[in-house]
This record gives structure tokens, sequence and C-alpha cells, in this order.
């Protein structure tokens, strides 16, 4: 059974990609006498490009119109009293707050950037996590111990374990015959992986194996030497990892730090 990871830092990821205010300079239009910075419309116009846009002037006139249209909006909305709503007021605090997380976000990986020997450890951490082989496995995940005994005794009687594997409460592999696919070791539970590791190719566990989900009956169809990326072509998503657990450490500081009532 697969361990599921949690990423607690999706918020995270996402505020990196936030990109600091300019100063405001020259306008790019005046709408009731209130004037659109064109650094405004120049950070809509770096956005966008950071998404695969092209700079053009077709580009930089539609970003100035939707702005007016923006603006035109906002202004209608102040003469409505909106902005004085509360809950208005509260998602408009929320919008500042989220600008201001993302400038922290940014500085902060800028000022503690990710070392080369940091990436070249966490490399090599991951290379023996991962081990030199990969499994691949099947298995019947029941309830109680007696189901797997007595799947057990089926397969001893030339029971096809694939056909048995319908009987699996992981119904995803289930319906594969009890596979699933290559995987090392260290993606499944400490029980699963302990019991796969002590199996020859061909093999089944002649007694259940208990894990959080339940029993397993475990078949190893084959074993390969397992091939794992270069450095080079792993490193953006080691940093990118490094970098999150780096400021999610700062944010917890800043929480001990701080007066929490």
């Amino acid at each position: 059974m697969l361990k599921t990871g949690k990423f607690a830092a999706l918020a995270i990821v996402a505020a990196l990609a936030i990109q600091p205010a300019w100063a405001e300079e020259k306008s790019a239009a005046m709408v009731n006498g209130v004037s659109i910075p064109q650094a405004r419309i120049d950070l809509r116009v770096k956005a966008a490009t950071a998404q695969g846009q092209a700079d053009s002037p077709e580009l930089r006139k539609a970003i100035r119109e939707d702005m007016i249209n923006i603006e035109v909006m906002t202004q209608e909305a102040v003469k409505l009293g909106l902005n004085k709503n509360d809950e208005v007021v509260q998602q408009m605090e929320l919008a500042k707050q989220s600008v201001l997380v993302g400038a922290f976000v940014q500085d902060y990986a800028k000022n503690h950037p990710v070392s080369e020997d940091q990436l070249q450890q966490e490399y090599d951490k991951l290379k023996t996590k991962l081990g030199s082989k990969e499994f691949n496995a099947r298995h019947i995940l029941v309830a109680t111990e007696e189901e797997a005994k007595a799947i057990i005794a089926q397969l001893g009687k030339k029971g096809k374990f694939e056909k048995l594997a319908e009987k699996s409460m992981d119904a995803g592999s289930a319906q594969r015959g009890g596979s699933l696919g290559w995987a090392v070791p260290g993606n499944f539970v400490a029980p699963f992986a302990n019991a796969l590791l002590n199996l020859q190719k061909g093999q089944y566990t002649k007694e259940p194996v208990e894990s959080q989900f339940g029993w397993h009956v475990i078949k190893l169809d084959d074993v390969r030497d397992l091939k794992v990326p270069p450095f080079e072509e792993l490193k953006p998503q080691l940093q990118q990892r490094l970098q999150q657990q780096s400021i999610q450490k700062a944010i917890t500081d800043l929480k001990a730090k701080a007066k929490i009532e």
C-alpha cells in the first residue's frame, strides 16, 4: 500500500510566483481624473509573459483596456458604498495580506538561497532512500488475518493470484490483478516493504502481512536495477523542495516568537 504525502506548502509555492510591486511613475490612462500607473500595466504584462504570452502592442492594449474596466467598476463600487461593506472590507484585507505574504516569501527566498552543497546532499539522500532496485509487485488486501490465510491456502492449491486479487479491498490494484506496478520499497509502508524485500522473484508471502490498511498477501513479479535521474535533471525539483522547507521553518520560527492568544 503506497504512502500518501501531505503537501502543506502549496500556498508557499503559489506565493513564490508573486512579483513585487513597482514604484508608480508615469500614467497609462486617466479615468475620471484617477491615474492608472504605467507600472501597473507593466506588472500585468510581466505576469502574462511569465505564463508564455508574447509581449506585444496587442497584449499591452488588451491589458490597458482591462485595467480601465477595473478602474471604472472600482469607482462605481466606491460610489455605491461597497467598500464599506463588512465582508468586502475583510476580503480587501485578505488580499492585502496575500500580497505582503508573497513579498515576504520572495524576499526570504532571495536572501536565503539554497546552496549547491545543500542540493547535492539532498540528491545523495534521495539516492540512498530510493536504493538500487525497484520492484514489480502485486498484493491482495483484506480486512482480517483469517481472510488473508485463506487466500494463501488457495494459492498453495494452484490458485491464480490475479483472480484472487479481485477480492482485494484496494480497488485500484484489484482491477489489475493486484498489480502495483514498478516502485521502490520506500514508497510502501514499512511492514509491506520489509516483506517485499524478503521475497524472491515469483514468490508470494506465506504468512499474512499486517499494516494500518489491513492484511496483505504480497507477490513479487520482478526486480530490476533502478535508474535514478542525474543530479542536473532533478536539481530544479530539489531546489524547490529545499526552498519550501526553508520558508516553512521561517514561518514556524516566526510563530514561535509571536504572542498568540
